[in-house]
């Protein structure tokens, strides 16, 4: 049977990983890549925090989303302490994606709709966490799927209308941040960035559904226009039916 120094291997800081309250690292378990969150020296032998973590792991564990970070264990790691061990996803921020320059169409595609996806499920669960950052978004190695780290450290009956406001600003941020710097973006994409940015939050999107139909390039009253265009039609075509004037099968 492995001992925990053979089940441990290949361990390494990853400091450009890091989050607010955790260090992260890279390790392989049984021989299986997988990511490591400890909570930083400062706040390790806190209970507070230490509860935190444990509430996160409790929280995240259940969840599955193509689009989030999936939790799998909590286990004493030799030399570095308790952790949260999350799926590998070893790649790229999305921060230093574009400090280095090398943002293309294919990641504005993916925060317009695998983004939005993530935070209507971090809503749906009703999630607390932290500040969605351009750090906080990684698009994987090689197939660049993208992944968002630091989604909640716990959960409530429901979200309160701020949080989800929060949620959308801090995507407007980041979309404006991308729409500025991708060749080509459309121009709608900056409007919907300033409204979900807008000074007052009552000038913002409501809800990630009202979001998703402005980043379709749809509208909540178009689609009601078209509704009640067919209805019109089923009622006039109902009427003529029964007017008589309608031609009647031969007997």
């Amino acid at each position: 049977m492995n001992n925990e120094n053979e089940k441990w291997t290949e361990i390494e800081h990853l400091p450009q990983w890091d989050e607010e309250y955790y260090d992260v690292w890279t390790a392989r378990k049984h021989g299986k890549w997988v990511m490591l969150k400890t909570l930083k020296k400062p706040f390790d032998q806190d209970p507070r925090f230490i509860s935190m973590m444990e509430r996160e792991f409790d929280v995240r564990y259940n969840l599955a989303h193509p689009n989030i970070i999936m939790i799998n264990d909590l286990d004493d790691v030799p030399g570095i302490g308790r952790c949260i061990i999350t799926d590998d996803v070893y790649g790229k921020s999305l921060r230093s994606i574009i400090d280095s320059g090398e943002l293309k169409p294919s990641h504005l595609d993916k925060i317009c709709t695998n983004l939005v996806d993530a935070i209507d499920y971090i809503q749906t669960n009703h999630l607390v966490h932290f500040p969605i950052r351009p750090e906080t978004v990684i698009f994987t190695e090689n197939i660049e799927n993208l992944k968002l780290i630091d989604v909640g450290f716990d959960q409530r009956e429901e979200l309160t209308p701020a949080d989800a406001c929060d949620d959308l600003l801090c995507y407007g941020k980041i979309l404006k941040e991308v729409a500025s710097k991708v060749p080509g973006a459309p121009a709608y994409l900056t409007k919907i960035a300033d409204r979900c940015t807008a000074t007052d939050p009552k000038a913002r999107y409501h809800s990630v559904h009202e979001l998703r139909m402005a980043l379709a390039h749809r509208t909540n009253s178009r689609l009601y226009i078209i509704i009640i265009s067919f209805l019109v039609i089923v009622i006039a075509i109902l009427v003529w039916l029964n007017s008589g004037l309608a031609p009647r099968p031969a007997i």
